[in-house]
Protein backbone atom coordinates (compact mmCIF):
# COMPACT_ATOMS: atom_id res chain seq x y z
CA UNK A 1 0.00 0.00 0.00
CA UNK A 2 2.96 2.54 0.69
CA UNK A 3 3.53 2.43 -3.00
CA UNK A 4 0.33 3.66 -3.76
CA UNK A 5 0.67 6.19 -1.42
CA UNK A 6 3.93 7.63 -2.39
CA UNK A 7 2.97 7.47 -6.17
CA UNK A 8 -0.08 9.59 -5.25
CA UNK A 9 1.83 12.25 -3.27
CA UNK A 10 5.02 12.40 -5.70
CA UNK A 11 2.35 12.82 -8.41
CA UNK A 12 1.13 15.57 -6.63
CA UNK A 13 4.50 17.38 -5.90
CA UNK A 14 4.75 17.63 -9.45
CA UNK A 15 2.00 18.79 -9.99
CA UNK A 16 2.24 21.38 -7.26
CA UNK A 17 6.15 22.32 -8.64
CA UNK A 18 5.05 22.47 -12.12
CA UNK A 19 1.73 25.27 -10.84
CA UNK A 20 4.30 26.87 -8.88
CA UNK A 21 6.64 27.32 -11.12
CA UNK A 22 4.37 29.18 -14.37
CA UNK A 23 3.63 32.18 -11.21
CA UNK A 24 7.65 32.50 -10.63
CA UNK A 25 9.93 31.87 -13.28
CA UNK A 26 12.97 31.94 -13.37
CA UNK A 27 12.96 32.05 -9.74
CA UNK A 28 14.62 30.00 -7.13
CA UNK A 29 12.11 27.67 -5.88
CA UNK A 30 12.29 24.99 -2.98
CA UNK A 31 9.30 23.08 -1.52
CA UNK A 32 8.52 20.08 0.86
CA UNK A 33 5.78 17.69 -0.96
CA UNK A 34 5.73 15.53 1.99
CA UNK A 35 5.28 18.74 4.27
CA UNK A 36 2.17 19.66 2.85
CA UNK A 37 0.42 16.50 1.52
CA UNK A 38 0.74 15.44 5.33
CA UNK A 39 -0.89 18.54 6.50
CA UNK A 40 -3.67 18.04 3.73
CA UNK A 41 -3.95 14.57 4.56
CA UNK A 42 -4.17 16.01 8.28
CA UNK A 43 -7.04 18.26 7.34
CA UNK A 44 -8.67 15.89 5.02
CA UNK A 45 -9.86 13.65 7.63
CA UNK A 46 -12.31 16.85 8.72
CA UNK A 47 -13.64 17.38 4.74
CA UNK A 48 -17.00 15.70 3.81
CA UNK A 49 -19.03 15.34 0.40
CA UNK A 50 -18.00 17.57 -2.08
CA UNK A 51 -14.94 19.22 -0.34
CA UNK A 52 -13.47 15.80 -0.10
CA UNK A 53 -14.22 14.47 -2.78
CA UNK A 54 -12.17 17.87 -4.37
CA UNK A 55 -8.92 16.95 -2.16
CA UNK A 56 -9.08 13.48 -2.92
CA UNK A 57 -9.06 14.44 -6.57
CA UNK A 58 -6.07 17.35 -5.84
CA UNK A 59 -4.05 14.80 -3.88
CA UNK A 60 -4.64 11.85 -6.08
CA UNK A 61 -6.13 9.82 -3.42
CA UNK A 62 -8.84 8.54 -5.72
CA UNK A 63 -9.85 5.01 -4.76
CA UNK A 64 -8.49 5.08 -1.59
CA UNK A 65 -10.62 4.84 1.22
CA UNK A 66 -9.89 7.22 4.18
CA UNK A 67 -8.59 4.58 6.39
CA UNK A 68 -6.16 3.60 4.04
CA UNK A 69 -5.10 6.82 3.53
CA UNK A 70 -4.72 7.23 7.10
CA UNK A 71 -2.91 3.14 7.95
CA UNK A 72 -0.72 4.09 5.09
CA UNK A 73 0.41 7.45 6.21
CA UNK A 74 1.40 6.15 9.26
CA UNK A 75 2.94 3.13 7.62
CA UNK A 76 4.86 5.51 5.79
CA UNK A 77 5.79 8.00 8.85
CA UNK A 78 7.84 4.65 10.83
CA UNK A 79 9.27 4.16 7.26
CA UNK A 80 10.64 7.69 7.24
CA UNK A 81 11.82 7.78 11.05
CA UNK A 82 13.44 4.59 10.71
CA UNK A 83 15.97 6.54 8.72
CA UNK A 84 17.41 8.51 11.00
CA UNK A 85 20.22 5.99 12.17
CA UNK A 86 21.65 7.09 8.85
CA UNK A 87 20.81 10.89 8.45
CA UNK A 88 19.02 13.56 10.79
CA UNK A 89 14.96 13.76 9.54
CA UNK A 90 12.20 14.54 11.85
CA UNK A 91 8.94 14.97 11.34
CA UNK A 92 6.15 17.03 13.43
CA UNK A 93 2.78 17.56 13.52
CA UNK A 94 0.46 19.87 15.89
CA UNK A 95 -3.25 21.40 15.92
CA UNK A 96 -4.08 24.40 17.52
CA UNK A 97 -7.49 25.08 18.53
CA UNK A 98 -9.29 27.97 19.78
CA UNK A 99 -10.44 27.78 23.04
CA UNK A 100 -14.16 27.63 23.57
CA UNK A 101 -14.84 26.25 20.20
CA UNK A 102 -15.76 22.34 20.23
CA UNK A 103 -13.94 20.34 17.36
CA UNK A 104 -15.04 16.70 17.05
CA UNK A 105 -13.56 14.36 19.71
CA UNK A 106 -12.66 11.54 16.60
CA UNK A 107 -10.54 13.93 14.23
CA UNK A 108 -8.52 14.93 16.73
CA UNK A 109 -7.86 11.51 18.07
CA UNK A 110 -7.39 10.64 14.20
CA UNK A 111 -4.29 13.00 13.70
CA UNK A 112 -3.18 12.27 17.52
CA UNK A 113 -3.08 8.61 16.96
CA UNK A 114 -1.58 8.10 12.98
CA UNK A 115 -0.11 11.98 12.89
CA UNK A 116 1.78 11.88 15.80
CA UNK A 117 0.02 15.27 16.20
CA UNK A 118 0.42 17.47 19.65
CA UNK A 119 -3.21 18.79 19.93
CA UNK A 120 -3.39 22.34 22.09
CA UNK A 121 -5.84 24.26 22.95
CA UNK A 122 -5.01 28.14 23.17
CA UNK A 123 -6.67 31.30 23.39
CA UNK A 124 -6.24 33.03 19.70
CA UNK A 125 -7.61 36.22 20.99
CA UNK A 126 -4.47 36.61 23.13
CA UNK A 127 -1.22 38.28 20.73
CA UNK A 128 0.87 35.99 22.31
CA UNK A 129 -0.48 33.47 20.76
CA UNK A 130 1.02 33.19 17.24
CA UNK A 131 4.72 33.48 19.20
CA UNK A 132 3.49 30.47 21.08
CA UNK A 133 2.58 28.74 17.58
CA UNK A 134 5.94 30.17 15.85
CA UNK A 135 7.77 28.85 18.97
CA UNK A 136 6.75 25.73 17.73
CA UNK A 137 7.92 25.65 14.28
CA UNK A 138 11.06 27.28 15.62
CA UNK A 139 11.98 24.02 17.80
CA UNK A 140 11.03 21.64 15.58
CA UNK A 141 12.95 23.07 12.56
CA UNK A 142 16.26 23.56 14.81
CA UNK A 143 15.35 27.18 14.16
CA UNK A 144 15.75 27.33 10.64
CA UNK A 145 12.01 28.81 10.24
CA UNK A 146 11.43 31.38 13.21
CA UNK A 147 7.49 31.65 11.73
CA UNK A 148 4.65 31.03 9.44
CA UNK A 149 2.30 32.82 11.35
CA UNK A 150 1.84 36.37 11.34
CA UNK A 151 -1.72 37.31 13.02
CA UNK A 152 -4.50 35.46 14.35
CA UNK A 153 -7.72 36.66 12.81
CA UNK A 154 -10.78 36.78 14.60
CA UNK A 155 -12.52 34.31 12.39
CA UNK A 156 -9.51 31.69 12.63
CA UNK A 157 -10.64 28.58 15.07
CA UNK A 158 -7.54 26.04 13.93
CA UNK A 159 -4.10 26.04 12.92
CA UNK A 160 -2.97 22.60 11.55
CA UNK A 161 0.80 22.34 11.11
CA UNK A 162 3.43 20.14 9.78
CA UNK A 163 7.21 20.96 10.38
CA UNK A 164 10.41 18.82 8.48
CA UNK A 165 14.01 19.16 9.15
CA UNK A 166 16.38 17.21 7.44
CA UNK A 167 20.45 17.24 7.85
CA UNK A 168 22.75 14.67 6.17
CA UNK A 169 26.48 14.72 5.39
CA UNK A 170 27.55 13.58 1.95
CA UNK A 171 28.69 9.78 1.85
CA UNK A 172 31.90 11.65 0.15
CA UNK A 173 32.17 14.91 1.14
CA UNK A 174 33.47 17.19 -1.16
CA UNK A 175 36.81 18.82 -0.54
CA UNK A 176 37.48 22.28 0.77
CA UNK A 177 40.66 23.20 -1.24
CA UNK A 178 38.55 22.19 -4.22
CA UNK A 179 36.19 24.59 -3.82
CA UNK A 180 36.46 28.17 -5.81
CA UNK A 181 34.82 30.91 -7.59
CA UNK A 182 33.94 29.49 -11.38
CA UNK A 183 31.06 31.11 -13.88
CA UNK A 184 27.56 29.80 -13.02
CA UNK A 185 25.40 31.33 -16.19
CA UNK A 186 22.05 32.97 -15.37
CA UNK A 187 19.39 32.39 -17.61
CA UNK A 188 19.55 35.36 -19.10
CA UNK A 189 23.48 34.74 -20.41
CA UNK A 190 24.64 37.07 -17.75
CA UNK A 191 27.60 35.02 -16.11
CA UNK A 192 28.35 34.97 -12.43
CA UNK A 193 31.42 34.27 -10.36
CA UNK A 194 30.14 31.58 -7.60
CA UNK A 195 31.39 29.41 -4.63
CA UNK A 196 31.47 25.87 -6.44
CA UNK A 197 32.16 22.50 -5.16
CA UNK A 198 34.20 20.62 -7.30
CA UNK A 199 34.69 16.42 -7.30
CA UNK A 200 36.05 13.52 -9.53
CA UNK A 201 34.20 9.97 -8.08
CA UNK A 202 32.26 7.20 -9.27
CA UNK A 203 28.77 8.24 -8.92
CA UNK A 204 25.40 7.40 -9.84
CA UNK A 205 24.36 9.00 -13.25
CA UNK A 206 22.09 9.04 -16.04
CA UNK A 207 21.89 11.46 -19.26
CA UNK A 208 19.73 11.43 -22.59
CA UNK A 209 19.11 13.77 -24.87
CA UNK A 210 17.44 16.77 -22.67
CA UNK A 211 19.79 16.22 -19.47
CA UNK A 212 22.30 14.88 -17.34
CA UNK A 213 21.56 14.05 -13.72
CA UNK A 214 23.43 12.89 -10.92
CA UNK A 215 22.59 11.29 -7.46
CA UNK A 216 24.77 12.38 -4.41
CA UNK A 217 24.05 9.83 -1.51
CA UNK A 218 23.39 10.69 1.91
CA UNK A 219 25.57 8.44 4.64
CA UNK A 220 24.65 4.58 3.68
CA UNK A 221 22.60 6.11 0.88
CA UNK A 222 19.14 5.24 1.94
CA UNK A 223 18.52 9.17 0.97
CA UNK A 224 20.02 10.97 -1.72
CA UNK A 225 20.25 14.76 -3.91
CA UNK A 226 19.48 14.42 -7.76
CA UNK A 227 20.62 16.72 -9.41
CA UNK A 228 18.98 17.21 -12.78
CA UNK A 229 21.05 19.95 -15.59
CA UNK A 230 19.50 20.78 -18.88
CA UNK A 231 21.84 20.48 -21.50
CA UNK A 232 23.01 24.01 -22.63
CA UNK A 233 20.84 23.86 -25.91
CA UNK A 234 17.76 23.18 -23.52
CA UNK A 235 16.68 25.45 -21.03
CA UNK A 236 14.70 24.79 -17.91
CA UNK A 237 11.79 25.45 -19.38
CA UNK A 238 11.95 22.55 -21.87
CA UNK A 239 12.92 20.16 -19.67
CA UNK A 240 9.67 20.77 -17.29
CA UNK A 241 7.78 19.73 -20.12
CA UNK A 242 9.03 16.11 -19.63
CA UNK A 243 8.85 16.31 -15.34
CA UNK A 244 6.14 14.76 -14.46
CA UNK A 245 5.84 11.75 -11.67
CA UNK A 246 5.54 8.99 -14.88
CA UNK A 247 8.64 10.05 -16.26
CA UNK A 248 10.21 10.21 -12.67
CA UNK A 249 9.98 7.10 -11.88
CA UNK A 250 10.97 5.82 -14.63
CA UNK A 251 14.36 8.05 -14.56
CA UNK A 252 15.10 6.82 -11.42
CA UNK A 253 15.17 3.18 -12.76
CA UNK A 254 18.69 4.03 -14.90
CA UNK A 255 21.10 5.46 -13.13
CA UNK A 256 24.23 3.42 -13.71
CA UNK A 257 27.46 4.12 -11.83
CA UNK A 258 29.94 6.17 -13.59
CA UNK A 259 33.29 8.24 -12.86
CA UNK A 260 31.92 11.66 -13.30
CA UNK A 261 34.22 14.96 -12.51
CA UNK A 262 31.34 17.33 -11.10
CA UNK A 263 31.12 20.96 -10.26
CA UNK A 264 28.23 21.96 -7.93
CA UNK A 265 27.41 25.29 -6.51
CA UNK A 266 27.54 26.01 -2.60
CA UNK A 267 23.93 27.75 -1.70
CA UNK A 268 21.55 28.62 1.05
CA UNK A 269 18.06 29.42 -0.09
CA UNK A 270 14.79 30.29 2.30
CA UNK A 271 11.71 30.39 0.09
CA UNK A 272 8.09 31.11 1.15
CA UNK A 273 4.80 30.77 -0.76
CA UNK A 274 0.87 30.97 0.04
CA UNK A 275 -0.52 27.84 -1.63
CA UNK A 276 -4.33 29.14 -1.61
CA UNK A 277 -4.41 30.07 -5.59
CA UNK A 278 -2.24 27.11 -6.64
CA UNK A 279 -4.44 24.74 -4.81
CA UNK A 280 -7.56 26.44 -6.48
CA UNK A 281 -6.34 25.48 -9.58
CA UNK A 282 -5.22 22.24 -8.58
CA UNK A 283 -9.24 21.53 -7.53
CA UNK A 284 -9.49 22.24 -4.59
CA UNK A 285 -11.33 25.62 -4.68
CA UNK A 286 -14.36 24.66 -2.92
CA UNK A 287 -12.03 23.80 0.50
CA UNK A 288 -11.12 27.10 0.52
CA UNK A 289 -15.10 28.81 -0.04
CA UNK A 290 -16.46 29.97 2.89
CA UNK A 291 -20.21 28.81 1.79
CA UNK A 292 -19.22 25.83 0.30
CA UNK A 293 -16.57 24.00 2.05
CA UNK A 294 -17.64 21.09 4.54
CA UNK A 295 -15.64 20.34 7.30
CA UNK A 296 -18.14 19.04 9.48
CA UNK A 297 -16.00 16.25 10.13
CA UNK A 298 -13.68 18.41 12.21
CA UNK A 299 -16.58 20.06 13.70
CA UNK A 300 -20.40 19.39 13.70
CA UNK A 301 -21.70 22.82 15.25
CA UNK A 302 -21.95 25.40 13.08
CA UNK A 303 -20.51 28.13 11.39
CA UNK A 304 -19.05 26.01 8.79
CA UNK A 305 -15.11 25.85 8.41
CA UNK A 306 -13.28 26.89 5.55
CA UNK A 307 -9.98 26.95 5.30
CA UNK A 308 -8.37 30.23 5.44
CA UNK A 309 -4.79 29.88 4.62
CA UNK A 310 -2.05 27.70 3.50
CA UNK A 311 1.57 29.10 3.96
CA UNK A 312 4.72 27.33 3.25
CA UNK A 313 7.73 28.17 4.59
CA UNK A 314 11.39 26.31 3.59
CA UNK A 315 15.52 26.47 4.33
CA UNK A 316 18.23 24.72 2.07
CA UNK A 317 21.82 24.75 3.01
CA UNK A 318 24.18 22.83 0.78
CA UNK A 319 28.09 22.81 1.29
CA UNK A 320 30.96 20.38 1.08
CA UNK A 321 29.71 18.48 4.10
CA UNK A 322 26.17 17.83 2.94
CA UNK A 323 22.67 19.21 2.86
CA UNK A 324 20.53 21.07 6.20
CA UNK A 325 16.94 21.46 4.75
CA UNK A 326 13.83 22.25 6.89
CA UNK A 327 10.14 23.00 5.75
CA UNK A 328 7.06 24.07 7.58
CA UNK A 329 3.91 23.69 6.39
CA UNK A 330 0.28 25.76 7.91
CA UNK A 331 -3.30 25.24 7.72
CA UNK A 332 -5.24 27.71 8.85
CA UNK A 333 -9.06 27.24 9.19
CA UNK A 334 -11.26 29.79 10.02
CA UNK A 335 -15.35 29.77 10.31
CA UNK A 336 -17.12 31.26 8.24
CA UNK A 337 36.38 3.18 -7.37
CA UNK A 338 38.25 1.25 -10.40
CA UNK A 339 39.57 3.01 -13.60
CA UNK A 340 37.09 5.73 -14.26
CA UNK A 341 36.09 6.90 -17.38
CA UNK A 342 35.55 10.36 -16.57
CA UNK A 343 32.06 11.94 -17.71
CA UNK A 344 31.86 16.05 -16.87
CA UNK A 345 28.85 17.51 -15.63
CA UNK A 346 29.63 21.21 -14.80
CA UNK A 347 26.22 21.85 -12.66
CA UNK A 348 27.06 26.10 -14.08
CA UNK A 349 23.20 27.06 -15.17
CA UNK A 350 20.18 26.46 -13.77
CA UNK A 351 19.33 23.13 -12.41
CA UNK A 352 16.58 21.15 -10.76
CA UNK A 353 17.22 18.93 -7.70
CA UNK A 354 15.15 16.73 -5.22
CA UNK A 355 15.98 14.93 -2.13
CA UNK A 356 14.25 11.51 -2.11
CA UNK A 357 14.28 8.81 0.43
CA UNK A 358 15.48 5.88 -1.96
CA UNK A 359 13.51 3.42 0.34
CA UNK A 360 10.09 4.40 -0.20
CA UNK A 361 10.84 6.51 -3.30
CA UNK A 362 8.99 9.29 -1.30
CA UNK A 363 10.24 12.56 -2.38
CA UNK A 364 11.03 14.87 0.67
CA UNK A 365 12.24 18.15 -1.01
CA UNK A 366 12.63 19.47 -4.51
CA UNK A 367 13.63 23.22 -6.24
CA UNK A 368 15.49 24.80 -8.67
CA UNK A 369 18.31 27.09 -8.35
CA UNK A 370 18.46 29.97 -10.95
CA UNK A 371 20.58 31.71 -9.34
CA UNK A 372 22.94 30.16 -6.40
CA UNK A 373 23.91 33.99 -5.11
CA UNK A 374 19.95 34.52 -4.19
Amino acid sequence: MIEKLVSANNKFAFQLFSEIHKSQANENIFISPISIAIALSMTYNGAREETQTAMAKTLNFQGMSLEEINQTNQELGILLDSLNSDIKLNISNSIWTKIGIPFEQNFLQINQDIYQSQVREIDFENPQSPEIINNWIKDNTKGKIDRIIETLDRDSVMVLLNAIYFQGNWQKEFDNFSTLDRPFYLSNGIEKQHPTMLDLSQYSYYENQTFQAISLPYGEGRVSMYVFLPKEEIELEKFYQTLNQENWENWMLKFESQGVTLTLPKFINEYEITLNDILKTLGMKIAFDRKKADFSGMSSIPPELYIDEIKHKTFVEVNETGTEAAAATSIVMAVASSMMISLNMFVNRPFFFAIRDNNSGTILFMGEITNPEN
